[in-house]
């Protein structure tokens, strides 16, 4: 009987290591988790702090968050806008078009591309033109403003209405379309020394509507230039991000 006592009291104690074996196992994972929830919810937070001074700043009149240098910025993907911030950034730049009278042929929308800032042609340049008209500085180095220090990967885009063009500079809308996306993006490197490798230009012509091509009023919507701010997930693909380089080396 004393044989079993003993044998029973060993067993009792081998279980009783195995239960705080995995009692611990289950703590550490907790705190692993606590840990890192309370780091995501740091992050956040202070990403959203820079959102909200950003646009108190614009209500009173001031410059915008993204010239303030960010230190934790890098092009390996770190400090690039994901779309939640992205739609922060619209609200900001949606508040400036309404109070600047030069935006007031400016829009934005937000896709799973990124947030593209659309300006009609009027804003920028003459029918059947590439030469940035007077007064165009002005709208983009107000949209200048609120993108230059952003990380993402940023893409300009030309559009034309469905109308034949065929002079000897623009054989055809293809031609228009992808002079007036290069026209801008010259003008960011240029005139404010934008990084080349961040910035790149496309046309497509009339094959990117937004609206039908049946009426004065929505041909003139489909002359455009879309300035897209791509996501992090699409900025990272770019040939020029660090990332991309790293990932084919």
């Amino acid at each position: 009987m004393r044989r079993n006592h003993k044998k029973n009291k060993s067993e009792d104690q081998e279980d009783l290591g195995r239960w705080l074996l995995t009692y611990a196992d289950l703590i550490t994972l907790l705190l692993a988790f606590f840990v890192v929830m309370y780091s995501m919810s740091q992050i956040d937070a202070k990403r959203f702090g820079q959102m909200s001074n950003a646009l108190h700043g614009i209500l009173q009149g001031g410059e915008s968050v993204f010239h303030q240098t960010n230190s934790d910025v890098s092009t390996k993907g770190h400090g690039v806008l994901k779309l939640g911030d992205l739609r922060m950034l619209q609200k900001i730049v949606e508040q400036k078009v309404e109070q600047r009278k030069e935006l007031r042929d400016v829009q934005t929308e937000l896709t799973e591309r990124g947030l593209i800032v659309h300006i009609v042609e009027r804003a920028l340049f003459s029918e059947g033109s590439a030469t940035l008209q007077s007064g165009a500085t002005e709208v983009l180095d107000l949209i200048y403003d609120e993108v230059s220090n952003i990380p993402n990967h940023i893409r300009i885009e030309g559009h034309t209405d469905d109308r034949d063009i065929a002079t000897s500079r623009f054989p055809s809308n293809w031609e228009l379309s992808a002079a007036r996306a290069t026209e801008v993006v010259r003008y960011f490197v240029d005139e404010h020394n934008f990084s080349p490798d961040r910035i790149s230009a496309l046309g497509y012509g009339e094959y990117r509507p937004i609206k039908p091509n049946n009426s004065i009023e929505n041909r003139a919507m489909n002359r455009r230039v879309d300035i897209v701010i791509l996501t992090m997930e699409l900025s990272v693909k770019e040939p020029s991000s660090d990332m991309y380089r790293l990932a084919n080396q």
